[in-house]
């Protein structure tokens, strides 16, 4: 690998079938999004070599390419999409740590949220309440734009409706030649270092040899807009195995946009069937006359925790790809952002010193350490499979001292660490002793 000096600028803070033929029931496509046209008829197709190549254009890929490209690096960005705000796969809940750390361009971001509602079953509730704004739900569309405008600005090379194929390590030097498919055109390119932000599947992982997910779940909503809702800004969550086998069913409503969706096992329920019996009990919750669905959302959410291997010589793994996402919750903006930003200055280092050890602070085995807690509550939760099961957990969380585990699972700070002081922390373990 050839070495380039330059300044940095990193100051910023189931069943694989089964899950396939979930989604796609659900009214979506699984791999492939967006009308078969390009950004640019005619555009000439990538081609040379690349300091990096970011496979995925999701929050996590747009984020390190953002990064990397403002640092001077040659990137291309590449995705299957034919624009970046088209086949969203999230519901957009930014956490106030989130907020507080990372500076989001406020118009792509709904009214705060300090409600939350959890019902059981049998629709009893607990209420909780934030004194503080814990919640806004992201305009994701509009974000992910904004993102791709930085990164073009920053010099970085946009390939949309790009399929990744394969790639391999280059017979000489640590770089890979990676093959892509752009409107039934193959052509490769050869980058230095490859960044893998291409989802829960991970075909990068694969090419890699690093850890791939091997447990997730499924998640279908629909967005709304002129919903109806009384009250403030809400978030509205059931624990009803029935709809929703393993997680939640969830009504998010910030007085701008209603987002309406169901979550589980894949091979415990039809998403598309239990979307339409979720929605259909609504009543007094939110009202959904006269509202016009603006889109369906869905796909796989990992659960398993972050993976162990995440990074080797040739690229690493970013968001989902890493499994980077709360086995409890299954939030994974935060720990999007936060991954993604260490990844983009261990890129940035190791391409400028070509030394391994840069990359040893990205591991996952540290992360998942931090992660203990919530694995064990993932295993609960994923066991409770009756209606009177959940019912009976609802109730214990309505007793004082349940309520406040409540409380830290929706209010809670700590949904991933902070990878500055995680870094300094491994680096500092590591350091040889004197």
């Amino acid at each position: 690998m050839t070495n380039a000096a330059k300044k940095p600028v990193f100051a910023d803070a189931g069943d694989l079938d089964k899950a396939d033929d979930r989604l796609a029931g659900a009214g979506f496509a699984v791999d492939q999004f967006g009308a078969p046209h390009a950004e640019q008829p005619g555009a000439a197709l990538p081609a040379g070599e690349f300091d990096v190549l970011v496979v995925g254009a999701g929050l996590a890929g747009l984020q390190c390419a953002r990064l990397l490209g403002r640092g001077g690096r040659r990137v291309l960005l590449a995705d299957r999409k034919r624009a970046v705000d088209e086949a969203v796969h999230t519901t957009g809940i930014f956490v106030r740590r989130t907020l507080e750390d990372f500076r989001l361009p406020e118009d792509c971001l709904g009214p705060a949220v300090r409600h939350v509602t959890l019902y059981s079953p049998a629709r009893r509730k607990l209420e909780l309440a934030s004194a503080h704004d814990e919640f806004r739900v992201g305009r994701m569309g509009r974000l992910y734009l904004r993102l791709l405008s930085e990164c073009r600005a920053s010099g970085v090379a946009w390939s949309p409706e790009t399929r990744y194929l394969a790639s391999e390590g280059a017979a000489e030097g640590g770089d890979s030649l990676v093959r892509l498919e752009r409107g039934g055109r193959e052509f490769a390119v050869r980058a230095r270092f490859v960044i893998g932000a291409d989802g829960a599947r991970s075909r990068v992982a694969r090419d890699l040899g690093l850890d791939e997910n091997r447990e997730w779940i499924v998640g279908v909503e629909d967005v709304y807009a002129g919903a109806r809702a009384d009250g403030p800004p809400r978030f509205h969550c059931f624990l009803d195995p029935r709809v929703a086998p393993g997680y939640l069913a969830w009504v998010v409503s910030d007085g701008e946009e209603t987002h309406v969706g169901v979550g589980g096992y894949a091979a415990r329920f039809d998403p598309a069937r239990a979307l339409e019996m979720f929605r259909a009990s609504l009543d007094g919750i939110v009202d959904l006359t006269g509202a016009h669905r603006v889109e369906r959302r869905g796909g796989r959410i990992p659960v398993g925790g972050v993976l162990r291997r995440i990074a080797c010589a040739r690229g690493l793994l970013v968001g989902d790809a890493a499994g980077a996402v709360s086995p409890l919750t299954a939030g994974g903006l935060d720990p999007c952002l936060r991954l993604s930003t260490l990844a983009a200055r261990v890129a940035d280092e190791y391409l400028s010193t070509g030394d391994p050890s840069v990359l040893a602070p990205y591991s996952g085995r540290a992360f998942r350490a931090r992660f203990t807690s919530r694995l064990w509550m993932r295993r609960l939760l994923g066991n409770v499979r009756t209606p009177l099961l959940a019912e009976a957990a609802c109730a214990a969380l309505r007793l004082p001292p349940f309520t406040s585990l409540a409380r830290h699972v929706f209010f809670g700070r700590g949904s991933f660490p902070d990878v500055r002081d995680e870094r300094a922390r491994l680096l500092t373990r590591e350091a040889p002793s004197s």
